[in-house]
């Protein structure tokens, strides 16, 4: 049962746009969906929200800490709500996957994502949920940094877009502890 679900990203009308916050955008997509507006809350060291999945209580954040420094402001909600690692899913960009591709995961390592690195030690293990939003990959590791703070074009953001609108229809699964179930639809979409 997901309890929390988070957007990876980077704060600020500089980076909005910027590849690196599909995790933001994620978010804001189901905040926009469920009519709710995201709040600045400095315990949480981010921007939440809750909305009502499954007749439940699911906290939405976007921590406001950067990217590299994601983990304190997840711990802390967490923490404030006594919400266990495997309640949350966390929102991020993905290289590894083709533009308008979205695979949801349990735990693993963090393949070079420093948000994932930083959740994962901030929570001092990698047992949660993630959404996987991918955004394709510049074609060389050199390329990477400029390439996800960077904006998609037009045709890249729309399929990014309809990827994250599939990932919406399941998260009613996901809140009620039928990730199965949320991955076949997903995953076959």
């Amino acid at each position: 049962m997901i309890k929390l679900i988070v957007g990876l990203g980077n704060p600020g009308k500089d980076y909005q746009t910027h590849r690196h916050n599909a995790g933001f955008w994620f978010v804001d997509s189901l905040a926009t969906k469920f009519d709710v507006q995201f709040t600045a809350k400095s315990k949480f060291l981010g921007e939440s929200s809750s909305i009502t999945l499954g007749n439940k209580l699911t906290h939405l954040l976007k921590p406001k800490t950067f990217m590299n420094n994601s983990g304190g402001s997840i711990k802390s909600l967490a923490n404030y709500y006594n919400i266990k690692s495997d309640e949350i899913l966390v929102a991020h960009d993905e290289l590894d996957l083709p533009i308008g591709t979205v695979k949801l995961k349990m735990s693993g390592g963090h393949g070079g994502h420093n948000g994932l690195r930083d959740t994962i030690k901030a929570l001092d293990t990698n047992n949660f949920y993630r959404l996987r939003i991918g955004i394709g990959h510049p074609g060389t590791k050199d390329d990477v940094v400029d390439f996800v703070l960077s904006s998609p074009g037009i045709s890249e953001l729309k399929h990014i877009e309809s990827s994250m609108n599939n990932a919406i229809e399941v998260v009613d699964s996901l809140a009620n502890g039928d990730f199965e179930d949320a991955m076949l639809r997903l995953h076959t979409e």
